[in-house]
Parts: structure tokens; C-alpha cells; sequence
């Protein structure tokens, strides 16, 4: 069977999480280790035992998700003695899980996506002024609808297509005025249901332009390196090996859209049948078969998930 690695993107996170992956797993306690080694922070304390408000703060949500699974994918290849190249065909990241698939396909250290992350999420809030800005969730619409929706409910501010994730499941952000509107707006074009999300800052739309800037500059420091197996990018739902063409991206991706369901179909279209989490939660693998009926989805995000999952490759 053909797999690919998927990771997944803020909105996972919880406290308590990784805390089984460390009980059992050195390696996992050593990845722990790395990442508040990089960000000079006890984020493993933090993801272990909270507060949960500080938990869910952007700039420690980001590298904690990052932290988790790249933990799973250490375990896989250390512990279980199967190699990335062995395992999957193709590596693809929900918004930030773009830089987790990177580190687990080797293309970007550890240390230097922590602090990328670190950077992203700190970049991200500061963009825009808490209350600003918005986004929300647009339930039993496609992608086209949802987007004449945003054009209608513009009147001069932002508001943008943020995430296609499928499964008639698109999220917009912008301006709070503009969100609102595009709820009512979807809903004329038969949304079944618009909410606002609880995020604190409005993601993958032009008005995270300043975060853009700052990760251009901050990427062209990092060195990266082709990764093992090929990275399907969030703005191009399709396949880039190029460390260049990454970097380039990887700026792209804080503005842009997260084609999602297009990267799920384009995976198919490789030959892909399962996608397997790596991490923190069951959102990617519970898309799936909204997305393709053929495919399926599993998430490992404890030793119970791992144990099972080695015994079938």
C-alpha cells in the first residue's frame, strides 16, 4: 500500500500532549529535549501540564504540534527501524504542518523549524490587532460558492478563502466585519452553517502580509536540504523537492490558500491510498474519506497507534 505523511496544524493541540510518546519513548523525550533546547523555553512542561491558555498562544501552539510530530516520525524511523522512504511516498502539512513534514522528511532541522515557528507564530499575532481581524468555519459549501461569497462581502475590506479542507469544509478569514458578512453571504449560496473560529489572529489572507515578510527574511538565513521523499505544498497542491522553490512557498503559504482537498486529490492522483497523521489529533485522517471515498485515514498519535502501525509495514 502507498501512504503518505500528513501533519497537522494549529487547532490539535492539547494539553497533555506528547506526555505518552515520553513516557515510553527516549526518543521522543530527546526530540522534547531538542526543540526547548532551540527556543531557549521549557515548551515540553508547558505541552505536558499547561495552562492551556498559554498552551494555545500562536507562537508555543505552532512548535508544540511540530514538536509532536516529529516525535511520532523519530519513534517510526529510530525505534521501529523503518526509514521515511520505506514508509511513505510523499510528505504534506495542514498550514504549519508544512514545516513538520519538512524536519520529518529531513529537509529542515529540527532546531531551525522550531524557531521558524516560534517566528511565524509570533509574526502572525502581531500582524494584525487582537479583535481585528477573524475567521470562520463554512460548513456544506465548496470551494468556487465560497469564494463569490468572500468577493460579495468584501465592500472594501479583506476577507479570503484561508483553507479549502474539503468535504464541503471551507474556512475564511479577514476582517471581522467582512467574516461576518461572508457567513451571511455563503449562506445565500447554501451554506449550511458559517461559525467563527476561536483563533486569535486571521490567518492566510493579505493581511498577514507583515508575518510574510518576516518569514521570507527569516528563511533565507536557514539552510534546507531536498527532502527524502517529495513535499506536497500547501499553495500549490502538487509536489516541489527544490529547496529554493520550498523557501519560496513557505512565504507564499502565510498569505495564501491551504488547497487541501486539491493536495489530498493530487496525492491520489500518485498513486496515494492512505494518509497517516503524524501527531496531535484526528483532523487530516477524519477528512479523508470526505474527501476521497477510495482512500482511508489513520492517525498515530500514541505508542498503542505506533505498535499497531509498524506491524503493517
Amino acid at each position: 500500500m502507498s501512504r503518505a505523511f500528513v501533519f497537522p496544524g494549529q487547532g490539535s493541540q492539547a494539553v497533555g500532549m506528547g506526555a505518552d510518546l515520553a513516557a515510553a519513548f527516549a526518543t521522543a523525550r530527546d526530540v522534547f529535549g531538542e526543540v526547548d533546547e532551540a527556543l531557549k523555553q521549557n515548551l515540553s512542561k508547558l505541552m505536558r501540564e499547561g495552562p492551556e491558555n498559554e498552551l494555545v498562544l500562536t507562537e508555543n501552539a505552532q512548535p508544540a504540534l511540530m514538536a509532536v510530530s516529529l516525535a511520532v516520525v523519530r519513534i517510526l524511523e529510530k525505534d521501529g527501524g523503518k526509514p521515511l522512504p520505506a514508509m511513505a511516498s510523499h510528505v504534506a502539512g495542514h498550514s504549519l504542518g508544512e514545516y513538520s513534514a519538512l524536519a520529518a522528511a529531513g529537509s529542515l532541522k529540527v532546531a531551525d523549524a522550531a524557531r521558524l515557528l516560534k517566528l511565524r507564530g509570533q509574526s502572525m499575532q502581531k500582524a494584525v490587532p487582537v479583535g481585528v481581524g477573524a475567521m470562520a468555519a463554512l460548513l456544506g459549501i465548496e470551494l468556487e460558492p465560497a469564494m463569490a461569497a468572500c468577493v460579495e462581502a468584501a465592500q472594501g475590506e479583506v476577507v479570503a478563502v484561508a483553507n479549502d479542507n474539503g468535504g464541503g469544509q471551507v474556512v475564511v478569514s479577514g476582517h471581522k466585519d467582512a467574516v461576518e458578512r461572508a457567513i451571511e453571504a455563503a449562506k445565500a449560496r447554501g451554506c449550511k452553517r458559517g461559525m467563527l473560529l476561536p483563533v486569535s489572529a486571521p490567518f492566510h489572507c493579505s493581511l498577514m502580509q507583515p508575518a510574510a515578510d518576516a518569514m521570507k527574511a527569516a528563511l533565507e538565513e536557514v539552510t534546507l536540504m531536498p527532502p527524502r521523499v517529495p513535499l506536497v505544498a500547501n499553495v500549490l497542491a502538487s509536489e516541489i523537492s527544490d529547496p529554493a522553490a520550498i523557501k519560496q512557498r513557505l512565504v507564499e503559504q502565510v498569505t495564501g490558500l491551504v488547497r487541501w482537498r486539491e493536495s489530498v486529490q493530487y496525492m491520489k492522483s500518485k498513486s496515494v491510498e492512505a494518509l497517516v497523521e503524524c501527531g496531535t489529533g484526528k483532523v487530516l485522517s477524519g477528512l479523508v474519506k470526505r474527501i476521497d471515498k477510495d482512500m482511508t485515514g489513520m492517525a498515530l498519535n500514541g505508542p498503542g497507534d505506533i505498535e499497531a502501525f509498524l506491524k503493517t509495514v
